[in-house]
């Protein structure tokens, strides 16, 4: 099902979804969380998505009113990205997913990289902008 067909229904959830329905989405917010992030950051933040897609992402987040674009008049152009009130909304049940995830996983399924990388300071001490 498309966003565009998900949006004829009037239902809550079918709204959350078409809000929230893609992969990046969810992870955009995790890394975004209660900060300014500039769009280099993120971008470095989840090197795994492409800034074309990053870009769309945004646009339809701050559509959906799930973050605030904030563009500054100055050389070289300066845009940050901060979540609204109902994206910060959002946190908590993204945490609980992640404990979801974490009870449930089945068992011999946990290859893969940690999440940890996109959300942790440390490791981005410096974005490239």
């Amino acid at each position: 099902m498309k966003k565009n067909e998900l949006m004829e229904y009037s239902c809550p959830l079918g709204k959350a979804m078409s809000a929230l329905g893609s992969k990046w989405k969810p992870i955009i917010v995790l890394v975004i969380k209660d900060r300014k992030l500039r769009f280099g950051e993120l971008a470095v933040r989840i090197q795994v998505i492409s800034r074309k897609v990053l870009t769309d992402q945004l646009r339809e987040m701050e559509a959906d009113g799930l973050v605030i674009r904030e563009e500054f008049k100055e050389l070289p152009p300066r845009v940050e990205y901060s979540l609204t009130e109902k994206g910060l909304a959002l946190l908590p049940i993204l945490y609980l997913l992640e404990e979801w995830e974490e009870k449930y996983q089945v068992k011999g399924k946990d290859g893969g990289k940690s999440c940890n990388s996109l959300t942790d300071e440390a490791n981005h001490s410096r974005a490239l902008v």
